[in-house]
């Protein structure tokens, strides 16, 4: 059903439209122009106001054959960096860059999957449902585009985010995210001449840290320390440090006891290093939560999941629903309404400037994608 060719052309064509995070105006610029020719009515919000982007989110509707409530298609138009003079090489059907970018199939290829399918469906005179597409911006630097973006103007109330690697699996469980931070208060003084008039905001922290638990706390939930930056020179007691970091879990309760263990872990240090001091309000510290994504938990009897499921046995292929440890713009749709399921375009060593994608793996994403929209406008037949 898929126009291979014409696929791997309109995906050369977006990755090689430059648009890293906050610089998504041109390949907004081209989609708006393709969309149109596909008789898209399209706009564009004004996420630029609060993600400091160059353009705002993407939204579409493209009338359908059959009168059904529509469904959400997505996937983001910003790239990670390297990603400025992309140069797409093919060799023997996979796609890479040059050498010294990102390809950008992440999520460039979901772009092109989601055009080529809609273009086919209407050059076939295939039954099809209503679309509506959200192409957001800034996915990369924290899902900003689809924080913003106001889902009340959505009649879709299911779809599916092209953001995924796995072309045979539907993401229906993503976790929680939360960034904590922490600023320990110490008390500075000579290093070298009275050290013990001091109380060193860096060890405080070290005993904390030694304290709670981090990596892999179980199946379900990690936490990290990403960054900690403090003192201002080695013969000054250090007088404040701070602590960047995530937690994740699939499970709320879980997550809220990582951070619960944080807190008591911040404690017990502080209290341990308190002993008798001119400023008995020191050690002191400052701990604040801020949720980065919320958790999704697609039920597997959902028709997000049954529905890909039976157009993937229509195909003669087995797909199966997948847990994952990353976030995506589907946990920003879920937490505000949408049932969304992720579905896998092919990318594979994302982020790197050994990412690839081949297009065998494309073609099988737009056949899966064709499949659950043809099946879902039979419904409505």
């Amino acid at each position: 059903m898929i126009n291979t060719e014409r696929l791997a052309q309109r995906f050369i064509r977006f990755a090689e439209t430059d648009s890293p995070s906050r610089e998504e105006k041109k390949v907004a610029e081209r989609l708006e122009g393709e969309l149109k020719a596909l008789g898209a009515s399209v706009s564009f919000d004004d996420a630029q106001t609060t993600c400091k982007s160059q353009t705002g989110n993407l939204f579409a509707r493209i009338p359908g054959t059959v009168d059904l409530p529509p469904i959400l298609l997505s996937g983001h138009m910003d790239t990670v960096v390297p990603g400025k003079g992309i140069q797409v090489v093919c060799e023997e059907g996979v796609f890479r860059s040059a050498g010294d970018t990102v390809l950008g199939g992440d999520d460039k290829s979901a772009l092109a999957i989601i055009l080529e399918v809609m273009e086919t469906l209407i050059e076939k005179d295939l039954p099809r449902p209503p679309v509506e597409i959200v192409f957001t911006v800034c996915e990369e630097i924290g899902l900003l585009g689809a924080k913003h973006f106001d889902t009340s103007q959505l009649k879709a109330k299911m779809g599916y985010i092209l953001d995924a690697m796995d072309t045979e699996a539907v993401v229906t469980n993503a976790p929680f995210a939360v960034h904590y931070k922490v600023i320990v208060h110490g008390l500075s003084a000579h290093a070298g001449m009275a050290p013990e008039k001091g109380i060193s905001a860096i060890a405080v922290a070290s005993d904390a840290i030694t304290r709670f638990s981090c990596g892999r706390i179980d199946s379900e939930t990690t936490c990290n320390l990403g960054k900690i930056q403090g003192g201002s020179a080695t013969n000054i007691v250090a007088d404040r440090v701070e602590i960047i970091g995530e937690a994740r879990s699939h499970s709320k309760a879980k997550l809220d006891a990582v951070i619960h263990s944080i807190q008591n872990a911040f404690d017990e240090a502080v209290m341990r290093a308190g002993g008798d001091n001119e400023a008995a309000s020191l050690p002191r510290y400052e701990l604040s939560v801020k949720e980065d994504f919320p958790g999704t938990c697609v039920p597997h009897d959902h028709p997000v999941v049954t529905l890909v499921q039976e157009a993937g046995e229509e195909l003669g292929r087995t797909i199966v629903t997948q847990s994952i440890g990353g976030g995506s713009d589907a946990n920003i749709f879920f937490g505000k309404g949408i049932m969304a399921g992720v579905l896998g375009t092919g990318m594979t060593d994302v982020h790197t400037i050994s990412e690839s994608i081949a297009l065998a793996d494309m073609a099988a994403s737009a056949e899966l994608l064709g499949a659950l929209l043809v099946k879902y406008a039979g419904q409505g037949a």
